[in-house]
């Protein structure tokens, strides 16, 4: 899939998917149940890998 972002909604979405991985790391340390935490890794790799592709597009001087 390719998709086409404005530079200010490729800053929305970088800016999004960081504070998702912030979140996802405190869920992932507070979390007992192993299956569980393994969903949420598997959801971290996948949202990492989105925001390494953002991270290779220049980001707009603000």
């Amino acid at each position: 899939m390719q998709i086409t972002l404005t530079d200010d909604e490729a800053t929305e979405l970088r800016d999004l998917l960081d504070g998702s991985l912030g979140d996802l790391s405190s869920e992932i340390a507070g979390t007992d149940n192993p299956a569980y935490r393994l969903v949420l890794k598997e959801r971290r790799t996948r949202l990492q890998a989105a925001r390494a592709q953002l991270a290779q597009v220049e980001q707009p001087a603000r």
